[in-house]
């Protein structure tokens, strides 16, 4: 289940699951930080050709599309969003992985060790 704001999800099109917005939160609250986004970048790198940076950040730059999840604002830069428009953020607790996903339709192929993706 995501928690989004319908109109504001179409300005970069990527969802933050529920789980994922809440362990954002529980993050953000962890640190007492309420200044912090989470951002979702695409940079060149890794043996597929492009990588994800997922992190919290305090900058606004020029052209960021925000969207708020669940208290958390998903920040998205504009040179980014073409290649994650209609990706899903979740986050999963088992016991073979914990960490955050990233389900994005726009990746053709990933690396052995799924760090990137073309």
């Amino acid at each position: 289940m995501t928690v989004q704001n319908e109109t504001a999800t179409a300005i970069h099109g990527v969802t933050l699951t529920e789980a994922a917005a809440g362990k954002a939160k529980a993050l953000l609250d962890q640190e007492g930080r309420d200044d912090l986004a989470l951002r979702i970048a695409v940079q060149p790198g890794g043996c597929a050709g492009l990588r994800y940076q997922l992190f919290f950040d305090d900058r606004a730059l020029d052209g960021d599309l925000v969207v708020g999840f669940g208290g958390v604002n998903l920040v998205v830069d504009r040179m980014s969003a073409p290649y994650v428009q209609g990706a899903a953020i979740d986050f999963v607790d088992t016991i073979e992985k914990q960490g955050f996903t990233i389900d994005n339709p726009n990746a053709t192929g990933s690396c052995a060790c799924g760090d990137s993706f073309n």
